[in-house]
């Protein structure tokens, strides 16, 4: 790497590192969370332990799924906005 060169934050693999562990850390406390805080939910299926992660990770799938089709209908040409 060239000394004239602007080093970023995450071009360090240890910087990297640091952030995937830091996330598992988050994740393993939320999900340990889940057993001790009690949820007032208004549907008993809201009260299943891990329906929220469930429901946000099928909603995230639909939305990529969707928006494959919908790229279908909106796609241009290449040359759209060419001069004619």
């Amino acid at each position: 790497m060239n000394s004239k060169e602007k080093r970023y934050l995450f071009d360090n693999p240890r910087n990297v590192k640091v952030l995937i562990y830091s996330l598992y850390v988050v994740c393993a406390v939320l999900v340990g969370l889940d057993f001790v805080i009690h949820r007032h939910s208004e549907y008993a299926v809201e009260a299943w332990y891990g329906f929220y992660g469930v429901y946000g990770f099928v909603a995230c799938v639909f939305l990529v799924l969707a928006a494959k089709e919908m790229r279908k209908i909106v796609k241009r040409e290449e040359t759209y906005y060419d001069d004619k």
